[in-house]
């Protein structure tokens, strides 16, 4: 899969999972990474987590990183510089449900990364 990847972040395990869930029934074609909840699944975020999410979905043309609250943000941003990776975007004040989605189809039309960026921000 060479479209552009998707991270999930949110407090709770089972947010990410859900929607990803929800944009595996609309694409197969766009890699979907989850990191939701802290180390011991609890509520909270894990820089961690999404390093490790960010690392499973990563390819050449980018990623882009959806989080839930504030302080995702700032773990993403963080986890962001940890990878090294340049072709990363942090979606910031988009809403996780409705802008994964629709990243999610946008990335299977091939969109680039910079293009996804731009609709978010114009949908929101």
């Amino acid at each position: 899969m060479n479209n552009v990847g998707i991270v999930l972040i949110s407090h709770s395990p089972k947010i990410v999972e859900g929607i990803k869930d929800i944009l595996t029934q609309v694409v197969n074609n766009v890699p979907i990474g989850v990191a939701g909840g802290t180390v011991e699944n609890e509520i909270g975020t894990s820089i961690e987590k999404i390093v490790t999410a960010i690392e499973q979905v990563h390819n050449e043309n980018g990623v882009i990183l959806l989080y839930d609250l504030g302080s995702a943000m700032m773990n993403a941003e963080l986890a962001f510089e940890l990878t090294g990776y340049k072709n990363i975007k942090i979606a910031e004040n988009i809403p996780l449900v409705e802008g994964a989605y629709i990243a999610a189809v946008e990335s299977s039309m091939g969109n680039d990364i910079e293009k996804i960026i731009r609709s978010l921000r114009e949908s929101f």
